[in-house]
């Protein structure tokens, strides 16, 4: 099994910046940037889940949801490449891992 515990630590790093936010940086983007993040992980984990499937977005919550939408989406993705079947997974978590820690840079966070 694959060891996913860098991708989870970099979500939860992430989450806890979001919710330790104040409200007016959340609003200039922080959450927005975010969301996208826990989108992109949420239709990743889907498309390797179902592969043929219609990809499902993550509906915008509000500001204050957005840390627990992206815990939500970051160890959904996790678990499904931890335990995947056929073959290894290690590109895609560093591209999970890469994409949560540009999109806080991002965010300013």
């Amino acid at each position: 099994m694959l060891d996913t515990s860098e991708l989870t630590a970099a979500v939860e790093r992430f989450a806890d910046r979001l919710r330790a936010a104040p409200q007016s940086r959340l609003q200039r983007g922080a959450a927005a940037e975010g969301l996208a993040l826990a989108r992109e992980l949420a239709l990743r984990a889907q498309r390797i889940e179902e592969p043929e499937g219609a990809g499902r977005i993550m509906p915008d919550a509000g500001v204050f949801t957005v840390a627990d939408q992206l815990v939500v989406a970051g160890n959904d993705l996790a678990e499904i490449l931890r335990t995947a079947p056929g073959g290894s997974r290690e590109r895609e978590l560093g591209e999970a891992v890469d994409l949560v820690r540009k999109a806080a840079g991002r965010a300013g966070l």
